[in-house]
């Protein structure tokens, strides 16, 4: 399923403090005047760009360690440290018959590439198209959830509290604590074909424009995220089997985690 959205749309669903991080502001009144800064900007990129939303639903079931979709599989790593459950995310999937989303979202390049004779203002609009590709997310999750997967379909959540993530289930993003291995775009990119909404992948598996988001949708009600933290040299070596590439392969995607 392919979705378009119109930044007007969107705006509701932008994760301010994000936005505020990345300029590293922290007083309040700077807060303000950038935020009224950026929605000016905003009304201005409106109708000239969009964003868009990729995603489909899978039967799937687990197998350990792995996600398994018909004839391709999502391998995935545990945890090895900390304290007890060691989480996977194939533990929120049943090991006998489940479903599980995949979605990529992205913008359009213009909001990365035009502006080059105004280096702030191509900047303030590439930091709004990072928090644009998120909001599109969390939007169409909220799709997801209510329409498309209907299994929150009377869940009544503010904006507010749907980014702060009170709702059934998880969408964790690869590259993410739970999901390092960016390579793994790879393997979604087979089952969802993201050039549908513009995206192209890097040898590493990071994905063009750089405001880009993928991952999974978990509908499970104890899904939750976790840190994967460091792994053993076992478990990249059995990784590296199941992915299917040399060890030194995965060694250099996962080498933030070893």
């Amino acid at each position: 399923m392919r979705l378009t959205y119109d930044i007007s749309a969107l705006v509701p669903y932008i994760n301010w403090p994000y936005f505020f991080f990345a300029w590293q502001v922290r007083d309040a009144a700077e807060k303000q005047r950038l935020r009224r800064e950026a929605e000016n900007l905003l009304e201005q990129l409106e109708g000239r760009y969009h964003t868009y939303a990729l995603f489909e639903l899978y039967d799937a079931h687990a197998d350990y360690d792995d996600i398994v979709i018909g004839n391709n599989r999502i391998p995935l790593l545990r945890q090895q440290q900390g304290q007890s459950p060691y989480l996977c995310l194939s533990d929120f999937i049943s090991p006998v018959a489940d479903k599980i989303g995949l979605f990529a979202t992205s913008v359009d390049m213009g909001l990365e590439t035009d502006f080059d004779s105004d280096p702030y203002k191509k900047m303030m609009t590439q930091l709004l198209a990072d928090r644009l590709a998120e909001a599109t997310a969390e939007r169409m999750h909220e799709q997801v959830r209510k329409e498309y997967w209907g299994y929150a379909k009377d869940e009544q959540l503010s904006i507010p509290d749907m980014l702060v993530e009170k709702f059934q289930g998880i969408r964790p993003a690869v590259g993410y604590p739970s999901l390092p291995d960016t390579s793994l775009n790879f393997v979604l990119d087979t089952l969802l074909d993201m050039k549908q909404i513009g995206i192209r992948l890097t040898e590493s598996g990071a994905m063009k424009p750089h405001a880009s988001v993928s991952g999974l949708m978990l509908a499970h009600p104890q899904a939750r995220y976790f840190n994967l933290g460091k792994i053993g040299e076992d478990q990249l070596r059995d990784y590296a089997r199941r992915r299917g590439l040399p060890v030194e392969v995965c060694r250099k995607f996962l080498a933030a985690n070893l």
